[in-house]
This record gives C-alpha cells, structure tokens and sequence, in this order.
C-alpha cells in the first residue's frame, strides 16, 4: 500500500478518488509543525539552529499518517507545488522519521490542477525533495522568527501600546503611513479648464482648449477665474473651423492570465473581495479541481490548455477572434522556483463553477485566461483640431473608434485611476469644416491629492517595490488590520495613531530595516537561496550581524528618552509652523506651557509642560496642531439635584463620557454619536440614569429595559434582546411599541435567531429516516437535511441545480463520517480516570503542551479534594489554554 499525503481534506477525498485501490490518502491540514513562540526556538549561536514544535491541533492528523506509514511501503508527498507545500512535505518527513515510521521510499509528486489526467501524470515522475526550497522556507521562517522576537519586545518596553513588527508587515505599514504624509503634505491647486461644444451632422462633441493668445495650455496654465473669463470670451467671440484631423490606429493586446499578485488585484478592483478573501475562495475552486493552484508567479499557460482555450474562442465567437499563433507570455517574476504555471480553468469548456462568490471570481478567472489567447483589440484614435479665424485660439477634441473588440469582446482589465475622458466617439470632419457651436463653458478645478492605497494597489506598490511575495501579501494586509494599526474605510487604507507611531519609532531607531531598497534586497538574498545561488546560514548570518547589537542599542535607552527623541522626530507633524507666526507648541489653553509628545499606558499623547495646574491633553494622531477634539480637561456640567454631585464632560481612551461625582467608582456613561455634539446638564442626566425601565411586560410581568450596550441601544426582556435604532428610542420607546419589537426580534425580526426558515429546495422523503429532505440555507453556506443529518454543500457547488440522488449521497457520505466531534466528546467527561494518561500521551508530541499540563497539574491538586471527574474537568482547560498560546 502507498501512502499519499496532501494538505486539505476535500484534495484528499478527490486524489484518492482518481488513484483507486493501493492507494491510502491523508490530509496534514496544511502545516504540522512550526517554531513555537517563545525565546530559543531559533538559536544564532548554532548555526541558526531550529527547535520545531508539532501543533497540538494536529495530533490527531499526525498519529493517522503515523499509524498509515508503519505499514506503507512508499510514502508519496503530494502537497502544493511552492515553497511552502514544500515545506509541508519536509515536515511530514521529519515528523515520521523521529517516530521510526518513515517508510524506506519516498517521492515527492507535484500537480498543478486536480483533475485525474494531472494527478495520475504526476504520479508517475516523482522526485525528491526540493533541498533548495526548503532551506528558503527555514531561512524565511528564522527570519520572520528572529524579527519579531527580537523588535516586538523593543517595541512592548519602548512603546507603549504598540503591538508587533515584522519584516514584510512593517514595511507595508510604511507605505501606507508614508501615502497619508504625502495626501496631509499636499497643496491643492487652482486651475481653469474652457470646453466649448460642437455639433456636427447632428452628433455633438466636446472640445478642449488647447491654445489661447497663440500660446500652447497645458492643464494649469489658466490658474484663476479672470484668465478663465477671458479665455471663455475669446471662444465665445470667435468663428471656428477644422484645422487638421489626424486618425492613427491602435491596437490593443490582451493581459497574460492571473497571477497571485495580480488576481488579488483584479479581484479588489471588479468584486470587491480583500485579498484573503480572494485567497480562500480560490483555493476552494483549486480543490474542487475548476483552476490550477492559485499561488503562482508565472504567467505562462500549458500548451495543451493553450490549444483547449484557442477551441472555446472558435466555438463561442468565429476564427477572427482566434490570433494565427498562441500567443506566449514571460514572467517578470526573480524566482524561477516559484513560477509555476498561471492561474486558469481546469477545462475551457466548463464557463461557470460553483455559485455566489465562487461562481463570480471563477468567472473572473475563466475570461480573463481565455481573453489572453484572444485576437488583439484594434481601434482607432481621432484627433480633430479646430481654430478660429486668427489662428490664436484653438480647440481639440479626441475620440476613437473600436473598429474590431478582438478580446475586449469578453473581458477588459480593470483599472485603479478613472476611464480616459476623452475615449468617445466623433463625427466624421473634414479640413475646413465648420462645426456649429454650442456652448461654452469654464470650470473651476484644484489638484488633487495622490489616493490612499487601496488593497489592490498597495498589493502592486508592494509586487513592483518588491516587497514580499505574492502568496504572502494577504496574510501581511491581514495583519495590518488585526494590529490595528490600520483602517479600512470604502477599501482604501488609513493608518491609525498607532500605525503612525510604530513606524515612526521604527523610522528613527531602525530605518535601514523598514527602508524599501533594503527590504527587496532581502527578498532576493531569499530567492537565491531558493534557486540554488546562496547558502541559508550565510543570509542570515549577514543580516543577524548588524540586527543584534541595534535592537542591544535601543533596548538600553529608557522610555523617557526614546519619546524625546520621537518629539523632535516628528516634530514638523504635530507642530508645524503657523500662518501668524506664533509658536507652534505654545499650549492654548494656558498660554505659558509648551507641548511636547509624552508617553502613557495606553500610547502616545500630546501635553502641556505645566502639568498638573494645566491638564491640556492631545492625541497623537491629531497632526498640525488641530484643536479639534482636544482634551482640556473635565468640564462641569452642572450639580445632580438628587445627589448633589457635580456631572461632568470628560474624554477617555474611547472617547467622550459624562460621569456623576469625582470618585474612583464614580458612576460613567459613554456619549453616543448619534447624542449631540454639545451635552447639557439633562443630557448627561438622562445617559446616567440608564438602564430605563419601560415596564412590567403584559404577558410576563418581567421588566422591558432599555438601555446602551457595545453594540448600541437594545431592549431587553427576560434573557431576550431586541435592537433599537437611536440612542432617543431608548427614551421614547413606551410599553407597547416594546412589546412589538421584541416579538419581532422572537420570530426573527431581530437578529434573525428563532425564524423558521423556508427551505430552499424539497426532494422528498428520505428512504434511511422517512423525513423529508430538504436544502436549507444556514449560517456557513446551504447545506442538505434529513431531519437527522446535516450535510454542507461543498463550496463550489451551485445550489440550483441540487438533484435528490445529490443530496441523499451527500448526506449518506455525511452519515458515514459519524457524528461531528463535540457529540463524541460528551460521553467522554464520565470517564474521568481515561483523560489523565491521554493528557500525558499528548504532551510527548508537543513538549510546550506537556509543560504546561505539568506546570499547572500540582495547582490544581492542592484546591480541596474532589471527584476524580470534576478534576479531570478542572484539567482540560489547561489544555486548551497551552494550545492557544501557540
């Protein structure tokens, strides 16, 4: 029997499929092992040594390949086709070979489709494992390791709030803050554009001008509202005619299929998917074998799927479309070990895969590598000039003409910057005629600002800086906004105040390692160890050298001093000089005091020198000395006639608040946004006597409360809530209008919890439990029941054409598998004694979770005496505690 390994569940399920008998196909669930996050996994001293840990998650995955390999005679090692399958591949091996389970021959197999052609082809060339790529992967890793081991604990100590550095991540984080300095530096410009509209054979068109007092415009030479008047006047006054007409050909030739890079682009730009997300879905479409593997630098295509794409292009349109020869692409990528074939369909001849987001990036993939073998677009640009009968003034207008769409009959690239303006269509003119005149306009502009990157062009900048890789670019955005050191608004990224911040301090104590040059130097020291050219150790030991005594360096100087440094770092940000000359960093609010950047619990701030007496507070991220927001300290309100405690206004870390008395458990209240700007006396009043009991409900008799949660106003009624739209409705709501949306919010008016749901489809009674069977829509996709068993469709198929034989085998294979995991783990807690030596068992597969157990054990034996099965329970979260921590 031969061992397959692969990553995922649903590949295994299929390859094992096409193999058939003699073959024994396992899923690793991607990686198996990993550095584990504590000092000393990467060890400099000894040659960079590693010290891998398996994933407690993975035990179960491992002692199945484990038990599998002890009878295999050969184990092949499927996974994906790049470094990191590679690298799956390699740790599987090693996992196996510790355990005295690795069987004497191994292959390594690569396939770039999962389709049965592909996957039996592969089978018969296996190779050994790729030494090369492997030593890129551990160089990577001890790298990512040694960065953010070493940075992020300068940055805990030295910084307060900020949260991690990474190599790849800190300087994406860069970009984006550098974009917001160029967008706050920007001065926007005044300028005139005069358009004047023709009509010609009964077609308008407009026309620009171009020459003006026998001078040649460019776009800001009319920089005012008089040049403009009298620029419209002189249009206005004269008689114009054809000058030239100029008509050249254009031609237009398709894009080169996807690659990661720009498949995350495309898919951002025309469906709006985040580059995770586009990233999952995909992978989805690779293992239900409708695309090749996503995660690819090369742009070129098989031939055979060349040959198969020019035949789709013949059958769907005529032989125009098809070009005389294939049309081949090169790739631009540095790595020749990563460029693998492009992103394309499986088969031509399938147009639609899947359904819902599926189904639209499927259809994105499939036009876009059939467009690439398609005939070029061929256009053709006219320019008409017309000049009045001076010859001082003159006018342009530009349109074209798409003679033959060739591949824009099926797909055209999306773009980040607006559509050519002038990409109309004119009438046709001769030399010497003269158009009638319709109207003339002037209109008043401003230079605008370079855009905030958005995902698909922060993914370019980064590809083009070369910055990272590809395959790594989602998980590095991902980060970005899990640190929250970003936000994303309408998809374009904003760097918060502590985004500024950490790049910033990283700007001044590191600025070689955030720099772009440095960091794609890197990246290619990374590839030529991946292709052969360098040895691993050596990168690192080149970029360790000068990494070490830095961090050293700055870790010495105290926090106070760092700060200091940062104050005159950014200095020209947050106080840059006024329009009347006076001190940027006088304090307004008393005068005499001098702002200076100050450090607190929970991140930088700005303040005012003569604290305590004077409490002026700014945050950080308020640049150019805006006062807006500034915190000056609590403002009185008034006195609380029931308790005769003064209310205040104040502004924390969350924003503004009202509190009621001056002690430390002084009663508080959140100010909502939709509240006012300006809170009076009865405002803060009111906010401080929530929750506001309604009533006793009629049914009942419990009290309906209304008050403000996390989530904004709710009602709430013996354990059930109901969501209210303002914050004034927590006010107004009376008893029967209550009474109304919490019954709403019961059937489904709410959240949608409780409502009984339509079934999406009915295919009758099941033959096993007699209940109907029906396809249902739930939380995590639409899925098929028996009334005893749930089976969810996979990702890529299309819910509209489910036939009964379908859903009854989904379900059977569904039934086969027993039942899900948390039923089988119930029974399990009566048996207390049983979970001990499991526990223990587990630990000798992952040493971190072993210590753990240990190290927590005699706590947990020193509480009062219990039943053996209620210290069994008190163990188990132990567990769960150590694996999270990873």
């Amino acid at each position: 029997m031969k061992l397959v390994v692969v990553e995922s569940p649903a590949k295994a399920k299929t390859i094992e499929k096409y193999l058939g008998p003699g073959y024994r196909v396992l899923a690793s669930y991607g990686h198996v092992r990993d550095l584990p996050p504590k000092d000393g996994s990467v060890d400099p001293d000894d040659g960079f040594a590693m010290q891998w840990e398996n994933y407690a998650d993975k035990a179960r995955q491992l002692k199945a390949i484990t038990d599998e390999a002890k009878g295999a005679s050969t184990l092949i090692l499927a996974t994906d086709p790049d470094r990191e399958g590679e690298a799956i591949s390699w740790h599987v091996q090693e996992v196996l070979r510790k355990r005295k389970a690795l069987p004497s021959d191994v292959q390594r197999v690569t396939f770039n489709a999962i389709t049965k052609q592909a996957v039996t082809e592969a089978m018969g060339r296996p190779r050994a494992l790729d030494e090369d790529l492997i030593d890129a992967y551990r160089a990577r890793r001890a790298l990512d390791y040694l960065v953010g081991f070493t940075l992020s604990p300068v940055l805990w100590r030295k910084l307060p709030g900020a949260k991690s550095a990474g190599r790849v991540q800190s300087v994406a984080l860069r970009l984006v803050v550098d974009r917001e300095r160029e967008i706050e530096a920007f001065r926007p410009q005044e300028y005139w554009s005069v358009t004047a509209v023709f009509e010609q054979d009964g077609v308008a068109f407009t026309s620009r001008l171009v020459r003006w007092k026998g001078q040649k415009l460019d776009r800001l030479s009319i920089g005012n509202g008089g040049d403009a008047a009298a620029a419209k006047a002189a249009v206005e006054s004269g008689r114009f005619s054809v000058e030239s007409v100029e008509t050249k050909p254009l031609t237009r030739n398709p894009p080169a299929p996807f690659t990661t890079s720009t498949l995350q682009q495309e898919a951002a730009r025309k469906l709006g998917f985040s580059a995770s997300h586009t990233m999952r879905v995909a992978q989805a479409l690779y293992e239900d074998g409708a695309i090749t593997y996503m995660r690819t630098d090369g742009v070129q295509m098989d031939h055979s799927a060349i040959s198969a794409a020019r035949g789709a292009i013949a059958n769907r349109y005529d032989a125009s479309y098809v070009p005389d020869k294939p049309r081949l692409y090169t790739t631009k990528a540095k790595n020749a070990q990563e460029a693998h074939e492009a992103i394309r369909p499986t088969d031509f001849g399938r147009d639609k895969a899947g359904s819902g987001d599926h189904a639209r990036l499927y259809d994105l993939i499939f036009k876009r590598a059939l467009a690439s073998q398609m005939a070029s677009a061929r256009l053709e640009r006219t320019t008409v000039e017309l000049a009045d009968q001076t010859g001082q003034q003159a006018l342009r207008a530009t349109g074209q003409v798409v003679l033959f769409p060739g591949y824009l009959a099926l797909y055209e690239e999306g773009r980040d910057d607006e559509a050519d303006e002038e990409s109309r269509r004119l009438p046709r003119m001769h030399e010497g005629d003269g158009p009638a005149r319709k109207s003339v306009d002037s209109e008043q502009h401003f230079t605008q600002p370079p855009p905030r990157y958005s995902e698909a062009s922060l993914v370019k900048k980064m590809e083009e800086l070369g910055i990272g890789r590809p395959s790594t670019y989602a998980s590095v955005l991902q980060v970005l906004k899990d640190r929250d050191y970003v936000t994303v608004e309408k998809n374009r990224f904003t760097p918060n105040e502590s985004g500024r911040l950490v790049t910033a301090f990283l700007e001044r104590f590191f600025e070689r390692y955030v720099s772009y040059d440095f960091t794609a130097g890197l990246e290619n020291s990374l590839d030529d160890v991946s292709g052969g050219r360098a040895e691993w150790q050596a990168v690192l030991e080149a970029f360790w050298r000068d990494f070490k005594p830095k961090t050293a360096e700055v870790m010495e100087q105290k926090p106070s001093e760092v700060t200091a440094e940062l104050d005159i770092f950014l200095g020209s940000y947050l106080f840059p000089e006024k329009e009347d000359g006076t001190d940027p960093r006088a304090c307004p609010a008393c005068g005499d005091g001098k702002l200076a950047l100050r450090g607190g619990k929970f991140g930088a701030f700005v303040a005012c020198s003569n604290y305590p007496e004077c409490k002026y507070t700014r945050r950080f991220a308020q640049a150019g000395g805006a006062e807006a927001g500034a915190d000056t300290g609590p403002v009185s309100l008034g006195i609380d006639p029931e308790t005769q405690l003064e209310v205040s206004k104040r502004t924390g870390r969350f924003g503004p608040y009202v509190q009621l008395g001056d002690e430390k458990d002084a009663k508080r209240s959140s100010i909502p946004k939709d509240f006012g700007a300006e809170v009076d006396l009865e405002g803060a009043l009111k906010l401080l006597s929530l929750p506001r009991t309604v009533g006793a409900h009629p049914e009942s008799g419990l009290d309906i409360v209304a008050s403000i949660g996390r989530y904004g106003p709710y009602l709430l009624h013996d354990g059930k809530y109901a969501r209210l739209q303002t914050t004034a409705d927590v006010f107004e709501t009376g008893m029967n209008a209550a009474v109304v949306k919490l019954a709403e919010a019961a059937a489904g008016g709410g959240r949608g919890r409780g409502a009984a749901k339509e079934p999406l489809a009915a295919f009758g009674d099941s033959p096993v439990t007699g209940k109907p069977v029906k396809l249902m829509e739930g939380r995590f996709g639409p899925y098929v029941t028996d009334g005893e068993t749930n089976a969810t469709l996979p990702k890529t198929a299309d819910p509209s054409t489910m036939t009964a034989d379908e859903a009854l085998m989904l379900l059977a294979e569904r039934a086969a598998k027993g039942p899900p995991k948390g039923k089988k783990k119930a029974p399990a807690k009566k048996a207390a004694a049983a979970k001990k030596p499991a526990a223990a068992k587990a630990g000798t597969e992952a040493p971190a979770v072993k210590a753990a157990v240990v190290k927590k054990a005699p706590a947990k034996k020193a509480a009062p005496k219990k039943a053996g099965a209620k210290a069994a329970a008190v163990k188990k979260p132990v567990v769960k505690k150590a694996v999270a921590a990873e």
